[in-house]
């Protein structure tokens, strides 16, 4: 084994490259800005505190756009504890994206109820910032420290409305499951290191936490009982948060309690963290494909059957939601395994995410304005006559369910069209035909959706008819900028469904 000498302080400090991840820093910064607002203006001005994040974010993603759209640098940083790249810049403009619809769903989220509102922003811009470290971790100490920064966020996210029993419930069971996940995590963590740290192991390392290193000693030792056991528990916790099969079982009662921007928030920046984490250590761990690629494609395909089976069911719309969520983790995952033979696929996934996102915030700007006062109580009840109601809202809601849905001519539509174009160039015939089986079947209750807005006409109950209260619309609440963020999401939805030329282009030139 080659000797090695620890780097001195000096040597790493000076890869501390602080300029590559001023986003993240601005995040923080803005998050601290808006706790200061509150204590500094007066009370009858802190309304205006969620728009000022909101605003502060869309300057944000703005400069890095138009500025800084490949990052300003790529490679190593902070002693090997980050990697800045493409990908990573790509990442960072998604979380940014989603973070800006789910600051906005919160403002509908708290109207009229008497809870802390600048905390919920404050703690969300924490999250994002520690969602996108995560996405660039090159060390699982940062891996690790990023991913328990958002986590903790989001047990306190989750549990937000607590007045609802359902919202305290949500909190709890995430608490569980989220220390079970991380613990798992960790233990496999320990494994990986004390296996590439021993000496008298071919290829060990003394930073053998660090990914490349790590790599190195994996290639070296592709059959170590011990490698092979920490990689299916590293995995295994990485599972758990994209809600994987069989880690999926928190997702319905979790996204059900939880309020509907931090259910949004789970549904999109969580996963796509996750799987941004997932395509890393895949890369890391290719010398043991052996194991990892059987063990990966047999999550896929009893990922995809299980959310959409689970599904078809439902009559909740946030159980629903997060159950079809569990088949698209799926779907990603197909796109994962495919990435080890076509590495082109790396961007398709990408692509997948960013139309998952803009259909699943269209479909949760509609959800927030229907006229519930706690919204784990959403039903297909609920959709009745809604585009009779509100048109507006009725098209953004078919628009939205149907790029989820996959049906052409919207992105969602493209975004499966490429994961399958992957796995036959991979020959993952079989997964291939899986996604075939799960896409038939998600057809039913996403038309389900459909059908109750369009079709399905709302009656009144008896409590409604005793009340003298007048009945409250679907989208009475509805404010220019709730109009505008629906229309961004319904309009990216059927432009990126027709023309994926700029955002294909440059994903593929990160």
């Amino acid at each position: 084994m080659p000797t090695e000498t620890l780097k001195s302080l000096g040597d790493i400090a000076a890869t501390n490259s602080w300029g590559a991840i001023y986003p993240e820093l601005i995040l923080g910064c803005l998050a601290l800005a808006l706790l200061a607002l509150e204590v500094i203006l007066p009370k009858f001005a802190h309304g205006a505190i969620p728009r000022i994040s909101i605003l502060g974010q869309v300057l944000l993603l703005g400069y890095i756009i138009i500025f800084d759209p490949a990052g300003c640098c790529n490679g190593i940083a902070f002693g090997g504890m980050i990697e800045l790249s493409g990908t990573s810049q790509a990442l960072r403009i998604f979380f940014l994206l989603a973070s800006i619809f789910v600051s906005y769903l919160a403002m509908v989220s708290f109207e009229n109820k008497t809870l802390a509102r600048v905390e919920y922003f404050a703690i969300t811009l924490v999250v994002t910032g520690a969602l996108s470290i995560m996405a660039m971790s090159n060390h699982f100490v940062m891996l690790f420290v990023a991913l328990e920064t958002a986590t903790v966020g989001f047990y306190i996210l989750v549990s937000y409305f607590r007045q609802n029993t359902l919202s305290l419930e949500a909190g709890l069971k995430y608490l569980i499951m989220g220390a079970l996940s991380s613990a798992i995590l960790l233990f496999g963590i320990v494994l990986l290191y004390g296996a590439a740290s021993n000496p008298a192991m071919a290829g060990s390392s003394l930073d053998s936490m660090n990914f490349q290193n790590l790599r190195v000693f994996l290639e070296a030792n592709p059959t170590d009982t011990l490698s092979i056991l920490g990689m299916l528990l590293v995995i295994s916790g990485v599972a758990f948060k994209i809600g994987a099969f069989p880690f999926q079982i928190w997702i319905p009662d979790v996204y059900q309690g939880a309020p509907v921007s931090t259910t949004a928030f789970l549904a999109v920046s969580s996963k796509a963290a996750g799987f941004a984490v997932l395509l890393t250590l895949t890369k890391v761990f290719s010398p043991l494909s052996d194991w990892l690629l059987p063990l990966l494609s047999g999550i896929a395909a009893l990922t995809i059957l299980f959310g959409n089976f689970a599904a078809l069911t439902q009559r909740n719309l946030k159980r629903m939601i997060g159950l079809s969520g569990v088949s698209h983790a799926g779907f990603l995952l197909v796109g994962v395994v495919a990435v080890q033979t076509v590495p082109e696929a790396t961007n398709w996934v990408l692509f997948y995410l960013f139309a998952y996102l803009l259909g699943s915030m269209a479909v949760f700007c509609v959800l927030a304005h229907l006229p519930k006062e706690w919204d784990a109580d959403l039903s297909l009840d609920d959709l009745g006559d809604l585009a009779k109601k509100n048109g507006f809202l009725g098209i953004a809601l078919a628009i939205g369910i149907g790029s989820l849905a996959g049906i052409p001519p919207l992105a969602g539509f493209i975004g499966k069209f490429l994961i399958f174009v992957a796995a036959f160039k991979a020959e993952l015939y079989v997964l291939l035909g899986v996604g075939i089986v799960g896409v038939v079947i998600s057809i039913y209750y996403y038309f389900g959706v459909i059908k109750a807005a369009f079709f399905e006409v709302w009656s009144f109950t008896d409590e409604d008819e005793k009340s003298d209260a007048p009945a409250v619309l679907p989208g009475q609440s509805l404010t220019a900028l709730g109009r505008l963020a629906i229309v961004f999401a319904v309009g990216g939805s059927i432009v990126l469904g027709f023309f994926q030329g700029p955002l294909g282009s440059w994903l593929s030139g990160q």
